[in-house]
């Protein structure tokens, strides 16, 4: 083998005029959102760790690196080509792609577009040169998202992954605003790092993959986790025994999707053993909660005897007890998540608004010793409580992110930790309360909660969550068979957000004084529902007394405009009269109709999150 050079470089040093080819062999493109939302969770921790806001720009230069892997290169006729890194390296050309694009024309723009493309001689090349991307690669940076439903695997999934990009991004702009944004491209261009390993052959690059993802694969946190605990287990039979229980518990979180194994082992050590966490200020150390996150090989062999891990007995039990226990509670839960299961519906509810950090939290009070009941008791405590925190603050529009909601979730895991169903409804009441922010707005009086909530690039996703909820919640109350999973799911029939106004300013001209006013107005949660995609590009034009006819056919909260939802609907009217809720139809939708479904809908959402149902969660 030649020399191989392997050298730590930033994305610009990687990037800039750089062109790159891809082999045939591994030519797709296959990253999924959550490989996604890990990148831009982990650039964005790392990113708010150093940066405060007033930081002269220049001060960039000492926020601390983040290290993103590494590279394996080989180069042929003047050409560059990827062996291994190319997921990596696509994924952060559309992370810089949709940073150009939310840039603008700024004048302190961070100019990106030598990272994402170069010309020669007049032509213009994208960084990884494959000539089946460069259309939808040109209609991105465009700004163009056109079909791709005969377009190759790759392509699809890049739109995907834009569109996956583009909602994080969204997600994050509390964090990184527009005051941040220049920040952030510096630091992402300049302090983020990727080990380049050239090889001067393809052969003596492809052994170099070889041996670092075939003789790696043993070398995963996990398994040196697996290796260090059975090499604690002195008795043969123990050992043979955990090593049984270990290779079926990790297949069985294996068919859950990829890194379900890992995530599983996070939740569980996290739950269980985490005692510390990074203070919120630059230049602070990672404490138990970010080590178990990045390294809990080694944060466990650090801490054995602190967590009774003494004798080849006590190693056999972490395994046969402990590993065991937790990680089939975390496959439940995790299963519970991607679709409903009966009991545990409140654990789906939190994952729709796609909140990750649910699963240490929900394994936090569960003990080996407690019977099936209560452990179902507890997640749906938990559950309940995290379902109510994240719609409030959803609707005082306050993120969710991971590194926006990471500290304040290892405080409530701590405090939850192991204890019995009384105490620890008693304490979430508690912690609910001690969060600042309920339906009426924030503590700090930033945000005025439900009045000012409405549909904004931000607020979408989240909209979509409450208006499913509070469909399904009111069919379901009505005798209806219903879940908001029906009206969450994506594919063919999905449902999508409709404005009950028409986007005309001419039919509300007597009203509003301008298309900004109509405009805000007529995004105000209570001018909106949830129906099918097929019925918005049918009937989502017409004025409101035309389409009101065709509700009638639709969901019950749609339905409730019309007055054939009044007649003959014993279940509906009876529930509306026990919750006195004031629901009636409405011949008209004006800005006073508009006004009156609004009030409905926080009346409603009080009754769907009120703090009440951890009581009826863990002990009713």
């Amino acid at each position: 083998m030649k020399t191989i050079d392997g050298k730590a470089r930033t994305i610009s040093e990687i990037l800039k005029g750089k062109r790159y080819g891809i082999d045939y062999y591994q030519r797709e493109y296959r990253w999924q959102k959550k490989q996604a939302k890990e990148l831009i969770d982990d650039l964005t921790e790392a990113f708010l760790g150093s940066h405060r806001p007033g930081n002269p720009r220049n001060a960039v230069e000492k926020y601390g690196n983040y290290f993103l892997g590494s590279i394996i290169l080989s180069e042929r006729d003047g050409q560059k080509f990827i062996v291994d890194g190319q997921q990596r390296l696509t994924t952060i050309t559309l992370l810089l792609l949709l940073l150009h694009r939310r840039q603008g024309e700024r004048k302190d723009r961070v100019a990106l577009e030598e990272l994402i493309y170069s010309e020669r001689f007049g032509e213009r090349a994208f960084n990884i040169a494959v000539e089946d991307r460069r259309a939808i690669m040109s209609a991105l940076f465009n700004g163009d998202v056109p079909d791709t439903s005969d377009a190759s695997e790759s392509v699809q999934t890049i739109v995907a992954r834009y569109q996956d990009l583009d909602d994080l991004l969204q997600e994050q702009a509390e964090d990184i605003d527009d005051a941040a944004l220049p920040y952030f491209c510096d630091w992402l261009t300049e302090k983020v790092y990727l080990i380049e390993i050239s090889a001067a052959s393809d052969e003596d690059a492809y052994t170099i993959f070889e041996t670092m993802n075939d003789r790696g694969l043993s070398l995963t946190p996990l398994d040196m986790l697996k290796g260090y605990l059975l090499a604690n287990i002195s008795d043969i039979g123990q050992r043979n025994e955990a090593a049984r229980l270990w290779r079926e518990r990790i297949e069985a979180l294996r068919k859950l999707g990829k890194d379900e194994d890992t995530d599983a082992v996070k939740a569980w050590l996290r739950a269980r053993y985490a005692n510390s966490v990074r203070e919120r200020r630059t230049g602070s150390e990672n404490k138990d909660f970010e080590r178990i996150g990045t390294e809990f090989h080694r944060w466990l062999g650090d801490h054995a005897e602190a967590l009774g891990l003494k004798s080849g007995e006590d190693f056999f039990r972490f395994i046969n007890d402990e590993m065991v226990f937790y990680t089939r509670q975390y496959a439940r839960i995790r299963a519970a998540s991607l679709d409903p299961v009966k009991g545990l519906e409140p654990v789906y509810h939190v994952a729709a608004f796609n909140f990750t950090l649910q699963y240490p939290l929900l394994l936090a009070p569960l003990r080996i010793t407690d019977t099936p009941d209560v452990i179902d008791r507890k997640i749906r405590a938990v559950a309940t409580f995290l379902d109510i925190l994240l719609a409030r603050r959803a609707v005082n529009y306050l993120s969710m992110t991971y590194g926006a909601m990471s500290y304040a979730a290892f405080l409530i895991m701590r405090d939850i930790r192991g204890l019995a169903l009384p105490e620890l409804v008693d304490t979430l009441r508690k912690r609910l309360a001690e969060q600042g922010c309920d339906f009426d707005g924030t503590a700090d009086g930033r945000r005025n909660g439900f009045d000012g909530f409405g549909l904004n690039q931000w607020s979408k996703r989240y909209i979509k969550v409450l208006l499913a909820r509070m469909t399904a919640h009111l069919e379901r109350a009505s005798g209806m068979d219903s879940s908001a999973a029906k009206y969450l799911i994506e594919g063919r029939g999905r449902y999508e957000i409709e404005h009950i106004w028409a986007d005309h300013y001419s039919r509300h001209r007597d009203e509003f004084g301008s298309q900004a006013d109509f405009s805000d107005y007529r995004n105000r949660f209570g001018g909106l529902l949830l129906l099918p995609k097929s019925f918005n590009g049918s009937y989502g034009d017409l004025s409101y007394t035309k389409k009101r006819k065709h509700y009638v056919s639709q969901n019950l909260l749609a339905w409730s405009l019309h007055e054939q939802c009044y007649e003959r609907n014993p279940g509906f009217l009876s529930y509306i009269e026990a919750e006195a809720l004031p629901f009636k139809p409405l011949d008209d939708f004006r800005k006073a109709e508009l006004d009156q479904r609004h009030s409905l809908y926080r009346q409603l959402a009080d009754r769907i999150w009120d703090a009440e149902r951890l009581s009826v969660e863990a002990l009713g």
